[in-house]
């Protein structure tokens, strides 16, 4: 039997094997395979398909979902001016890197350039899309086509112009248009959503800025880093450590972004009164600032258009300003103090032009500054040297009154009231001059003039702290020397607490920006001076 099965199993080979060569009819022509096959050789395609993730917020409707684009790999294109190089991708249409050409992270001439765009490996690229409350659902991710391949605006400004397409046959055509400014850190952006099928549909756009930040990077106390938002005329800035929720803006939003103390990546709507803004952040440390408009109703065979203004550039306040929507105020100068500090910018500036060095210019301001408030120091001063006289009659009088305050807080008014001296005399003149130290505090503390800008020696950014402390500590020094000068003033308790008071701003300048050192060490040599004059003088 084991033989016969054998036998009749080779002989049924045979007969399959001779008809299918000599009998069978040839097989149909093979049809090409229209199906988008995922494979491991292939991650971008499938992200390219990968719908992008639905927002918590209703929608009135299940959005359809778009249907799949022909699988296209990606592909960059590199956009140079003066200003800035930046590289888009055709995947979601977005920002891969985008470089401040004036700017670089540390003083050295060969230092990295000032770079916008900090997301990781896996994060979705800034400037990206989302649809998701619209009838047709478009992946975020989804790649786009373009016949760009690179824009010299340096060498030909006139073709400042990238247009990236992706079509969904019979339903959806996206195009995202960006118009540069050859000369600005400003562009434009256009968003045409074409409806391509037969029915009316609804689209909204969310346009946002994605920013990776590590949570291990700290920052001194006195910079933002994080979202900010120019909402009825005010600015709100979110810190990145509290945005645990969803929060929402708005409306009435005229431009928002991502900052950090002198840079601003920033989306500027065409319709404020109508458009929001969304905050959030993800357990990736991915913060997510999103503009949200208003729906669109797209016609059968018509288009919707969001427009946007970008600005990604520095926070520089005349630049800023000519943008015409509130920009400068991105600058921290304060809501109470930038009347002063904007003064003192421009007076800094024109300065400048003359003198070409900041750390000198700062010490003219400060010398134009004394002279200002030269005879509200000579009144200080001299009541400081009425009240000097008097001093022997005061300890007199604590002495003789020392377990009766009242008995002595009475006969030291009628003291002062027999001599014509105000003991408030050598203080109200310093008060009024506090809101200007304040004011010029808000410049010194945030003008991007001053970032990196050097003095002499050892000082190589007046925006940065002294690297060896040597101007804190003469400050301190001239502090210290400012009070031995002046009257003692209350009681000996009070007298030893005000010799402290050098020490702590000495602790307290080490880390400011040697720029505003500069400025108090000189206004404090030029107040001794004043000082030494005003008491020597019969």
């Amino acid at each position: 039997m084991d033989k016969k099965a054998l036998i009749a199993i080779v002989l049924s080979v045979l007969v399959v094997f001779i008809y299918q060569t000599y009998f069978a009819p040839p097989p149909p022509p093979k049809q090409p395979d229209t199906t988008i096959k995922e494979t491991p050789a292939a991650p971008a395609a499938r992200q390219a398909m990968a719908p992008a993730p639905e927002r918590k917020a209703p929608a009135p409707a299940k959005a359809k979902q778009a249907a799949v684009a022909a699988v296209i790999p990606e592909k960059e294109i590199a956009v140079d001016t003066k200003l800035y190089k930046a590289v888009f991708t055709t995947k979601g249409g977005t920002l891969k890197s985008f470089k401040l050409k004036d700017y670089r992270k540390t003083p050295a001439k060969d230092a990295e350039l000032i770079e916008l765009v900090r997301i990781k490996e896996g994060m979705p690229g800034p400037l990206g899309m989302t649809f998701s409350e619209s009838d047709i659902a478009i992946p975020a991710d989804g790649m786009y086509e373009t016949d760009t391949t690179a824009l010299d605006l340096i060498k030909t400004p006139e073709r400042n112009r990238l247009t990236l397409s992706q079509t969904y046959p019979e339903q959806i055509k996206v195009e995202r248009i960006y118009t540069f400014n050859p000369s600005g850190y400003d562009l434009e952006l256009e968003v045409r959503v074409h409806n391509l099928s037969g029915a009316p549909i609804k689209q909204d756009a969310l346009l946002s800025w994605y920013e990776y930040v590590d949570p291990k990077n700290e920052t001194d106390s006195y910079t933002h880093e994080g979202p900010v938002i120019f909402v009825a005329k005010s600015v709100e800035r979110e810190e990145v450590k509290k945005i645990t929720t969803e929060k929402i803006f708005g409306p009435d939003v005229s431009w928002g972004g991502f900052e950090t103390k002198y840079f601003i990546a920033a989306m500027i709507p065409r319709n404020p009164s109508l458009t929001s803004l969304v905050v959030s952040q993800d357990s990736r440390n991915m913060v997510t600032t999103s503009l949200k408009g208003p729906k669109h109703l797209i016609p059968a065979g018509q288009a919707g258009l969001f427009s946007y203004t970008l600005f990604l550039g520095p926070k520089d306040h005349s630049i800023l300003k000519a943008l015409g929507v509130g920009l400068e105020n991105a600058i921290d100068f304060g809501s109470w103090l930038k009347w002063l500090a904007m003064p003192m910018l421009v007076i800094l500036k024109y300065i400048n032009n003359f003198v070409n060095n900041y750390g000198i210019t700062i010490i003219i301001l400060t010398l134009l500054i004394k002279i200002a408030f030269w005879p509200l120091g000579n009144k200080s001063y001299k009541s400081m040297k009425e009240m000097q006289k008097l001093q022997p009659q005061l300890t007199a009088i604590r002495e003789k009154y020392k377990g009766d305050k009242q008995k002595a807080g009475q006969e030291t008014m009628a003291l002062y009231k027999a001599h014509k001296v105000n003991p408030l005399g050598g203080c109200l003149p310093m008060v009024v001059q506090i809101p200007v130290f304040f004011g010029l505090y808000r410049t010194l503390l945030y003008a991007i003039e001053l970032r990196h800008a050097p003095f002499f020696w050892w000082i190589q950014d007046l925006s940065d702290k002294d690297p060896y402390y040597i101007t804190p500590i003469i400050m301190g020094a001239t502090m210290f020397i400012q009070q031995k000068m002046s009257p003692p003033a209350g009681e000996p308790m009070q007298q030893k607490i005000m010799l402290i008071m050098p020490v702590v701003f000495t602790f307290l300048f080490l880390s400011f920006p040697s720029g505003l050192v500069i400025y108090w060490l000189f206004n404090n040599i030029l107040s001794i001076g004043q000082q030494y004059y005003i008491m020597k003088k019969k």
